[in-house]
């Protein structure tokens, strides 16, 4: 590995500021968005027309975002480079009526997001985030960054068998937080929620909230070679993909062969099926309004369809060294190893050959070291926005991403170096 891409710890530090800044997706979208206006990009609302002018725009829906850099001169039928993500994470979210309890203890009901690993979510330090919705249509992001809420844990002399025949937890029973004492009362918690954004309780007609835990990310290791923090999964894929869309923005538009373009959709983690995941139209309708806005007929769209490469990334298995009988025998990616190239022949990861030869090639050209992931065959292969990106849109997709340990925990493990070695990989593929 070349000695310059060795663990850059300003790039790393950045990741772990921007996962403290994003607890929840829609504040991931909100602090890509503010780094992309840093770089010279503009909001453009979906409800308005759109111009063929040059230069980095973005779309926001949600707790997803399309962002995009047309270089001058570009021609409508230029294909796209696009990179993909996601900026949801398993976790637990607020039931429509929250307020719950038992016998003096004031709880909070959740629903429980995707395949979140429960055991991680005890007896952890819990604040509340997510956005509010008001009466006249508008929204607002809420972050309690405090320890706020806790779901405790069963003493071990009330369940001696949970050492011996493992933690058994009932899903609906068993994960609800405590957050105070007292009688329940409805409409607390949203009072309290509403006081702490500084708006009327009475104004705030929906919400989608969800507990985080607030122990920042932290290095880990002998040489702080580790790096541990939470959301990982997929929120260090959308922080290398904003740094590298940012970077390749600053480069002269002459040099630029394709339209650069930066993906980030919510609801993977429950299979993509919504207005803002990646199995809904948010993509290609941004895609096809910008061939259009600049002059571009059908025709033009199909041909710059038809050139487009997406990179779709998201966190890989690293080895585990205490059950390394579970990865595949020849296939074992190490953290800090440089990012992984996922392959499925079942379509689980929608690479080929001919994706592999492309992500080979941009990892070459940003002198960036890379691995080969795939499952053991005797368990099953889990899946990505790879697979929905290439079907839904006809285009060319590559699954990617960095290996690590603990995924869907409340708190993930990483090599240090690998968040930077990935955002020079995309930039390298960003810019053809």
């Amino acid at each position: 590995m070349s000695s310059s891409l060795r663990f850059d710890r300003g790039h790393t530090d950045d990741l772990m500021a921007f996962l403290m800044a994003s607890p929840s997706p829609y504040h991931a979208v909100a602090t890509a968005a503010k780094r992309l206006e840093k770089a010279g990009f503009r909001q453009v609302e979906e409800t308005a027309a759109w111009d063929g002018t040059s230069g980095g725009k973005y779309v926001l829906r949600g707790g997803a975002i399309v962002a995009w850099y047309v270089p001058e001169g570009t021609a409508a039928h230029t294909p796209y480079r696009i990179v993909g993500a996601h900026t949801d994470s398993p976790n637990l979210r607020v039931k429509p009526l929250p307020d719950t309890g038992a016998y003096g203890w004031r709880q909070v009901a959740v629903e429980i997001y995707g395949g979140t690993l429960l055991n991680t979510w005890l007896d952890r330090d819990l604040g509340l985030a997510g956005r509010i919705s008001l009466r006249d249509g508008t929204h607002r992001l809420v972050n309690i960054d405090r320890p706020l809420l806790r779901v405790p844990q069963l003493a071990v002399h009330l369940d001696r068998s949970a050492n011996p025949d493992g933690l058994k937890l009932d899903r609906q029973k068993h994960i609800q937080p405590i957050w105070g004492l007292g009688d329940v009362e409805e409409g607390d918690l949203i009072r309290f929620v509403a006081e702490e954004a500084g708006v009327d309780a009475e104004d705030v007609t929906g919400w989608d909230l969800m507990p985080h835990a607030v122990e920042p990310p932290a290095y880990l290791g002998r040489d702080h070679e580790l790096l541990a923090g939470p959301r990982m999964d997929n929120l260090l894929s959308v922080h290398s993909a904003t740094a590298a869309l940012a970077a390749v923005a600053g480069q002269p538009d002459a040099e630029l062969p394709y339209i650069p373009v930066m993906a980030a959709f919510d609801h993977e983690e429950n299979g993509s099926q919504s207005d803002t995941g990646a199995d809904g139209p948010l993509l290609g309708t941004v895609l096809e309004r910008s061939v259009f806005a600049r002059g571009g007929t059908y025709e033009d769209r199909a041909r710059a369809f038809a050139g487009t490469i997406c990179l779709s990334s998201d966190t890989g298995h690293a080895v585990h060294p205490n059950y390394a009988e579970r990865h595949d025998p020849t296939h074992h990616p190490v953290v800090n190893g440089g990012p992984i190239l996922k392959v499925n022949v079942n379509m689980r990861y929608a690479t080929d050959g001919s994706g592999r030869a492309v992500f080979a090639a941009a990892c070459k050209k940003a002198d960036v070291p890379w691995q080969t992931f795939v499952s053991n065959n005797s368990m099953p292969c889990g899946t990505t926005i790879g697979p929905i990106t290439a079907a839904r849109h006809g285009i060319q997709t590559v699954d990617i991403g960095v290996a690590i340990l603990s995924m869907h925990s409340a708190r993930e493990l990483c090599g240090a170096d690998d968040p930077y070695l990935l955002a020079n990989a995309m930039t390298a593929f960003l810019a053809g």
